[in-house]
C-alpha cells in the first residue's frame, strides 16, 4: 500500500510517495514566485567571483582533493545536499560551508566500507521557482558569488562539489554553461534534477517533471569536453530520478570519457517503499549508483551498516 506524507516546503504544501509509478509530488517546492532564490539578495548586481585557483605549471595535471584522478572505486562519496541561506531546501543550508563540514565529516566516517571517504556538498545552484520570473523559465540561478562561496571553501578543505540544475522551463545545458567558471576546477561535478525540467505549459512543484536522453547526452558531452580540454580528473556527473518517467529512454544515456556518471535514486517514505524504488530503477550495469537518505521524512532511516548491506552498494550517498 502506498503510503503519503504532508511536508510543508517554502509555503508550498507537497506529498511524496516512493514505491510507485503514482504521480508523487515533489521531494522538495520550488521557491514562491514573488521570493529570490534562496541565497540571493534584493539587488541584482553581485561582484565578479574571482578567477579559479589553478595549478602552477610545475605542478603537473590537476587532481581529485584527496589524490589521484579517478573517483570510483576508490572513493565513496558522502554528500550533504541543499542550497546557500535556506536550511527548507536540505541540511547544506543550514549553516555556511565551515559550519555544516564538520557534521558531514561525522555523518560521512561510517560509510567507508573499506574505501577512501570522499565529503562532498551538493549545492543547488539554480532552484526551480512557482512563477515565471522575468525570463519565463520558472527557474532561477543563485548568486555566483555564494556559489564561489562553496567552491572555495571546498578547495581549501578538500571537499567536492556537485552543482545541482533544476532548469524548470528551460534546457540543462544553457544553465550549465552558466557555471563554467566552476566547472573547469578539478573539484567540481554536475548534477541534473529531471524532477524540475518542466514539459511545456506545466509548473514546478504542480507537475513531476522529465528529460529526454538527448538532452543529458548534449550536457554531458559538454562536460566532459571541458575535462578533455583542462585535462581534469574524473567529475562527478549526478542525475536524480525517483521516478521511470522522469529519465524516460534512460537506456540511451551515453558514458562519457572522464565522467563517473550516477543514477542517483531518490524518494523518501518507509524502509518498503524505498526498496521498492531502488529494485525497479537502479541500473549499475549502466551507472555508478547514489542513495538518498532524508533526515525528517525517512521512516526508520537506514544507516551506514544497512547500505553497506544492499545488493549494488551505492558509491555515492546523499543527506537531505
Amino acid at each position: 500500500m502506498l503510503v503519503r506524507r504532508a511536508v510543508t516546503v517554502l509555503a508550498v504544501a507537497a506529498l511524496a510517495a516512493c514505491g510507485t509509478d503514482e504521480p508523487p509530488t515533489p521531494r522538495t517546492a520550488p521557491a514562491p514566485a514573488s521570493a529570490p532564490a534562496p541565497g540571493s539578495s534584493a539587488s541584482s548586481a553581485s561582484p565578479a567571483p574571482s578567477p579559479p585557483a589553478g595549478p602552477s605549471p610545475s605542478a603537473g595535471p590537476p587532481e581529485l582533493p584527496l589524490g589521484g584522478t579517478r573517483i570510483f572505486p576508490t572513493y565513496r562519496v558522502v554528500a550533504y545536499y541543499g542550497t546557500a541561506g535556506t536550511a527548507t531546501l536540505g541540511v547544506l543550508g543550514e549553516g555556511s560551508p565551515d559550519k555544516m563540514l564538520p557534521r558531514l565529516r561525522a555523518a560521512a566516517e561510517p560509510f567507508a566500507g573499506g574505501r577512501k571517504v570522499q565529503v562532498a556538498y551538493e549545492l543547488i545552484a539554480s532552484v526551480a521557482q512557482a512563477g515565471p520570473g522575468r525570463d519565463g523559465d520558472y527557474s532561477q540561478m543563485i548568486p555566483m558569488q555564494r556559489i564561489q562561496q562553496y567552491v572555495d571553501q571546498a578547495r581549501r578543505n578538500k571537499v567536492l562539489v556537485v552543482l545541482d540544475l533544476q532548469p524548470g522551463r528551460g534546457d540543462f545545458l544553457p544553465q550549465a554553461r552558466q557555471l563554467e567558471r566552476f566547472l573547469v576546477q578539478p573539484h567540481v561535478g554536475l548534477a541534473l534534477d529531471p524532477e524540475w525540467r518542466m514539459p511545456p505549459g506545466k509548473v514546478p512543484g504542480k507537475t513531476i517533471g522529465r528529460v529526454g536522453s538527448g538532452e543529458v547526452n548534449r550536457v554531458s558531452d559538454y562536460v566532459a569536453g571541458l575535462v578533455k580540454r583542462h585535462n581534469l580528473p574524473e567529475k562527478l556527473f549526478v542525475l536524480h530520478q525517483f521516478r521511470s518517467s522522469m529519465l524516460p529512454d534512460v537506456a540511451r544515456i551515453r558514458k562519457q570519457p572522464g565522467l563517473a556518471m550516477v543514477q542517483h535514486v531518490d524518494g523518501f517514505g518507509t524502509r518498503s517503499e524505498k526498496d521498492a524504488t531502488w529494485n525497479r530503477l537502479r541500473r549499475p550495469q549502466q551507472f555508478h549508483l547514489g542513495y538518498k537518505l532524508f533526515y525528517d521524512e525517512d521512516i526508520k532511516r537506514y544507516g551506514a551498516k544497512d547500505l553497506l548491506r544492499f545488493k549494488n552498494v551505492p558509491e555515492l550517498v546523499s543527506f537531505q
